[in-house]
């Protein structure tokens, strides 16, 4: 009887070890059931359909290169990199977009719809918005000047969103550097991350109202003449101007290079999260480096842009592919 009270204990934990080993190897298989050649068979067209859809959207407009990458960015820090901000609201679900950090702000959606389009015309119901949306985001810098990467894919589409996810999850343009480690920590994304990631910022346009307080109130961080020129087109009275618009980066803002990063040096950053960049602060070495070495952003923010891709993706049975990026199945 001795001998099977202390065997009995030992079996249990034997499974219950395994069952534990088991779950963690289940756990870090998302992302490594993505790959870049998840498609090769199944949608070989799948890389030219969603490029021209891109190369003809910034052929119009140069700015929705950097509407689109911040697309991917929004969609990827809530719920992971599953197309859940691509969701419209219906009468019986709220998704992401009129979340503060998106309403009235985020943009390019017709873009990822045209991409869609053009690859269901090629290989209809195998991709998903998630994977076009990452796809899209990678041409658009490269067509912007900015640097080439294999994208990882195999990613499902949510059926579900998270507007409370992207209230609290996205850095707010008044984010000191504190909040905006924190906030990429949340997502498994360090410190250089971040600023190589931030960088993104050397394309694209902000609207006054996010970066209002930062002209008008920080004085001590800001160059005056800078933030005098902002001033002519961003009144001091909020709900005045507020969606009137200024480059993130002064000089190329359609360009994907590295003058974000002098800018900062030179207390040119735009909103206040960009300057905090370079403030005295633990980054300030990294931000020099990137003013020193273009070739080092690029090499650090693919790498950010590939670990930002692998965010909690949905693989194999979960999800769906959606039919319309707006609406689920």
């Amino acid at each position: 009887m001795a001998a099977r009270s202390i065997a009995a204990p030992r079996r249990l934990l034997l499974i219950l070890t395994t069952t534990t080993v088991m779950m963690a190897l289940l756990a870090g298989t998302t992302s490594a059931q993505l790959s870049t050649g998840f498609y090769s068979t199944s949608c070989p067209g799948l890389d030219s359909a969603v490029k021209q859809a891109v190369q003809s959207a910034i052929d119009g407009e140069k700015r929705v290169g950097a509407s689109i990458v911040r697309l991917f960015f929004h969609d990827c820090f809530v719920q992971g990199c599953d197309a859940s901000l691509l969701l419209d609201d219906t009468a019986t679900f709220q998704g992401e977009k009129t979340a503060n950090p998106n309403n009235g702000s985020v943009r390019g959606f017709e873009v990822i719809d045209a991409a869609k389009s053009a690859v269901e015309k090629v290989c209809p119901g195998v991709v998903s918005c998630a994977d076009i949306l990452a796809i899209a985001a990678r041409d658009s810098v490269v067509i912007l000047g900015g640097p080439n990467w294999d994208v990882k894919v195999g990613r499902r589409d949510s059926t579900t969103a998270s507007f409370s996810g992207a209230n609290n999850n996205i850095p707010p343009p008044t984010s000191g550097l504190a909040n905006l480690t924190s906030l990429f920590a949340a997502q498994g994304l360090s410190q250089k991350d971040m600023v190589a990631l931030s960088g993104a910022h050397t394309i694209g346009q902000a609207r006054c109202t996010n970066f209002r307080d930062h002209i008008y109130n920080e004085t001590k961080d800001i160059d005056d003449a800078f933030a005098s020129t902002r001033k002519s087109d961003c009144p001091s009275t909020s709900g005045t101007g507020d969606n009137n618009l200024a480059p993130l980066d002064l000089q190329t803002p359609t360009v994907f290079e590295n003058d974000y990063y002098k800018n900062l040096v030179s207390k040119k950053g735009l909103l206040h999260s960009d300057q905090e960049l370079f403030n005295g602060g633990a980054t300030d070495a990294l931000v020099q480096s990137y003013v020193s070495s273009q070739s080092a952003f690029f090499a650090d923010f693919v790498t950010g842009m590939i670990k930002m891709g692998d965010i909690t993706p949905l693989t194999g049975s979960a999800g769906e592919i959606r039919n319309n990026c707006r609406r689920t199945n």
